[in-house]
């Protein structure tokens, strides 16, 4: 009798152990590592899509934007909190795709005064984070970001992300806050 008990026992523990392992695992924590990688991603896209705009024109320069944008963005989960650097009343935010793509390559007639962040073609883009908050599912980041012009200039800029994980596991930016340094009188 002990042993049928026992061979029970080992069979019923085989059987969660195999079901354990087949078991899908979901998991939507973001890392410090996928957040600077996905801070590093933008900034070579910036640069990425100057260059092509030098290169192959606005056209070109647009096409790439897009696909950045679907690609970093969480604007096919809703509207993304995005207040670019370079904007004014009655369109400082762009909560849109559309909005988006007019502030990195301008042409919208949407968006008259867009002439198009991504197109004066920066050289080099840095991140440099004050502070980086992990929370499970998403992650913020503050601090600057530095983007180096054609002629050497430098021109930093104060910086919030939030990052959350859309359902296929993909690090999408949702708050994009950017603002020029307050420069003293």
């Amino acid at each position: 009798m002990q042993f049928k008990r026992f061979v029970g026992v080992a069979a019923l523990a085989f059987f969660v152990n195999h079901a354990a392992a087949k078991a899908i695992v979901v998991n939507q924590a973001v890392s410090e590592k996928e957040v600077l990688a996905a801070q590093q991603a933008w900034c070579k896209a910036l640069v990425d899509i100057g260059s092509t705009y030098e290169k192959n024109g606005q056209p070109a320069a647009k096409a790439l934007a897009e696909k950045v944008i679907d690609a970093a963005y969480g604007y096919q989960m809703g509207a993304v909190l995005f207040k670019p650097t370079l904007t004014v009343n009655p369109q400082t935010f762009r909560t849109t795709r559309a909005g988006a793509l007019s502030y990195f390559v301008g042409g919208s007639a949407a968006f008259p005064q867009d002439t198009g962040f991504a197109l004066k073609v920066w050289k080099k883009c840095d991140t440099e984070n004050a502070a980086l908050f992990l929370a499970g599912d998403s992650a913020s980041t503050m601090g600057k970001v530095h983007f180096t012009g054609k002629n050497g200039q430098v021109t930093s800029v104060d910086k919030t992300w939030t990052f959350v994980k859309d359902d296929a596991g993909s690090l999408r930016i949702v708050v994009h806050h950017s603002s020029l340094e307050y420069q003293a009188k």
